[in-house]
């Protein structure tokens, strides 16, 4: 069985200042749609090394703002597609 693992960035912030992610590879454990009155949402729920665990819309689980090195403004950037990686990597 060809089996393709899935990962997203850990999400969790790991200070008060909420300044410092996680950012260790989030394996994605299922994918689904989630309704809303806007229609439906890519969601999924994904785990990290250290324990943190989220599900949610895709939008929510990734960052997708990020500061610009010209001015520091913020820059809303494509949403990123999930890596992916062989079973045993």
């Amino acid at each position: 069985m060809n089996r393709q693992i899935m990962f997203l960035d850990c999400p969790a912030y790991l200070d008060r200042d909420r300044t410092k992610r996680c950012g260790l590879p989030a394996e994605v454990r299922r994918w689904f749609i989630m309704n809303s009155t806007d229609g439906p949402l890519e969601s999924a729920m994904i785990r990290c090394p250290a324990g943190h665990s989220f599900s949610g819309p895709l939008e929510f689980l990734t960052c997708g703002e990020r500061e610009s090195a010209a001015g520091g403004e913020q820059v809303s950037g494509e949403r990123p597609r999930p890596r992916s990686g062989g079973r045993g990597r």
